[in-house]
């Protein structure tokens, strides 16, 4: 999938990657963030869309219209990144929507999901049960200095929220397992099978309509493009976490990219340097 390629911001004096694409925010005024969860807190489902994209591909390629697995892969590959962060329910949909274009009959979309959450559960079901028996530590499976920052930002008085694609007893039990409750509090949502009721959209307009917020007084924190886009559509500021998932160290340019087309304020790749990152949120560099 073909992305523009942005040219480096200035990187933060003395920090080894914290990217400055904006310049012009306003500084020192957070007083509430939103996290997105999977690829920018947790990483006990690193590698999903290598178990949804080619699921979605045999069932395309079992529809025999001489598209080659190549191309049919492409088409499935563009649209699961593209709605990446939204529920998974609207990658089921469009999945539906192309077997109907090729003639099938699709399954209705809840079931492709349940089917995807099954192949799913076989990659990471030892993450979740190893970390409930402490064979994995919480450390282990979250973006590195995820749990620092989140702690960091508690100490502060921030009233922070999870907001997250994956369904949401999934993301409660996936939470917990990484120690987040005490940070969050009950403010950790996820997908529902309504998904109409529920979208980081409607989320993010209800803090700032609740709390009286100003843009400035808002920091979203995220690895897809849905996240910093509606966090940007409220004039908050949005800090793309670049994360390279599988080898937990470095910037993922692909993500940086599309990251900072959605809007980015700021990238980084994780959150190592997260006392760098948040006193440069709150103006003291």
């Amino acid at each position: 999938m073909e992305l523009k390629q942005y040219p480096r911001g200035r990187m933060l004096e003395g920090a080894r990657y914290i990217e400055i694409i904006n310049e012009n925010i306003e500084r020192g005024r957070i007083r509430f963030a939103l996290f997105d969860f999977d690829g920018t807190l947790s990483l006990i489902r690193e590698g999903w869309q290598g178990v949804m994209i080619p699921m979605m591909v045999d069932i395309l390629m079992a529809l025999n219209t001489g598209e080659t697995r190549e191309e049919i892969h492409a088409i499935v590959q563009e649209f699961v990144t593209r709605l990446t962060g939204k529920q998974t329910i609207y990658q089921m949909m469009e999945l539906a929507e192309q077997v109907r274009k090729r003639g099938g009959t699709p399954k209705d979309p809840l079931e492709y999901k349940w089917d995807y959450l099954h192949l799913l559960w076989e990659r990471i079901e030892d993450r979740v049960k190893g970390l409930k028996e402490g064979r994995y530590t919480a450390e282990q499976m979250s973006v590195p200095g995820a749990l620092d920052m989140v702690a960091a930002l508690k100490e502060r008085g921030v009233t922070m929220y999870v907001a997250s694609g994956t369904d949401q007893p999934y993301v409660l039990d996936e939470a917990a397992c990484l120690g987040l409750p005490p940070y969050f509090e009950d403010r950790i949502y996820g997908a529902l099978d309504n998904y109409e009721s529920f979208s980081k959209a409607i989320l993010i307009k209800q803090i700032i309509k609740d709390n009286h917020l100003h843009g400035s007084e808002f920091v979203g924190f995220g690895d897809g493009y849905v996240e910093i886009e509606n966090t940007k559509e409220v004039g908050g500021i949005a800090v793309g976490v670049a994360t390279d998932e599988a080898r937990r160290e470095g910037i993922d340019e692909w993500k940086r990219n599309r990251l900072i087309d959605a809007g980015a304020d700021i990238i980084i790749p994780d959150f190592r340097e997260y006392r760098r990152v948040i006193g440069y949120l709150f103006a003291e560099e």
